[in-house]
């Protein structure tokens, strides 16, 4: 089974830099992060660093997050931000230079919560316009766009699969097809989606999965959800992707319930 491991909610015990080496140190040698910067556009210096983390540990970056705004805030994302566009444009370029640096291929766009000062129609049509723009700006490095269903945040739109599908066809008839569902299962599971069914027509074309367990967003073994079956079927039905460990737990056991392999 191939994992990634999400350093922005494991490992936070550490500083966001030694998190790479403490992933690799735990038996993985690929992570993911959100947007490990506090600004759209960081300065040249502190993405070298964070690309150097990776290097030094000897870790693939499989994933990356589009600047979502201050997330402990409650904001989750830019893509429909009215009045944002512009962070939003620039975020992309730097996005696609780390891909480039890291080899990191799946950038995931958090949609945004809807706003007082706009409409769902204008946020919806923004969104469209900013997704293009951000499939276009990774496209030159053979990379794709993620979507994501979310829980937890009642302004956040997109709460199950076919919320994010439809937008994800809006886009593709804008002309941008490098544009695909994240299938969190514990967000769809949470939101009341049929995760099941969702696997069944969707597994195929999934751009990523993480996973976490319901209730608490513990680690697999923790709640009541199928991770393994749905994981499993998955895989059979054609998702050939790592498999993103985005929960939470503290980093003494929080890799105590894989079975490992041996060497």
């Amino acid at each position: 089974m191939s994992y990634t491991v999400n350093c922005s909610i494991l490992l936070t015990e550490l500083p966001l830099l030694e998190r790479p080496a403490a992933a690799k140190a735990a038996g993985f040698d690929k992570v993911e992060f959100w947007w490990p910067f506090a600004e759209a556009v960081p300065a040249d210096a502190d993405v070298d660093r964070f690309v150097a983390a990776l290097d030094d540990a000897g870790v693939a970056l499989t994933g990356l997050n589009f600047l979502a705004g201050d997330m402990p805030a409650g904001d989750r994302g830019l893509v429909s931000w009215t009045g944002r566009e512009a962070e939003f444009r620039d975020n992309v370029d730097v996005v696609a230079g780390i891909g480039q640096a890291t080899g990191c291929r799946h950038f995931n766009a958090l949609y945004g919560n809807r706003l007082e000062s706009s409409t769902p129609a204008a946020q919806d049509e923004l969104a469209v316009e900013n997704l293009v723009a951000a499939a276009k700006g990774v496209e030159r490095i053979d990379g794709t766009v993620l979507l994501e269903p979310v829980s937890g945040t009642p302004a956040y739109p997109l709460k199950t699969a076919a919320d994010a599908l439809g937008v994800i066809d809006r886009v593709a008839a804008a002309g941008a097809g490098n544009v695909k569902l994240l299938a969190d299962f514990y967000h769809l599971a949470v939101n009341g989606d049929d995760v099941a069914a969702v696997i069944e027509a969707h597994a195929a074309n999934f751009g990523h999965i993480q996973i976490a367990d319901n209730p608490g967003r513990g680690a697999p073994g923790t709640g009541g959800l199928p991770l393994g079956e749905w994981v499993t079927r998955s895989r059979e039905l054609g998702y050939t992707g790592p498999v993103g460990l985005e929960y939470k737990a503290a980093r003494d056991d929080a890799f105590a319930w894989l079975i490992r392999q041996p060497a």
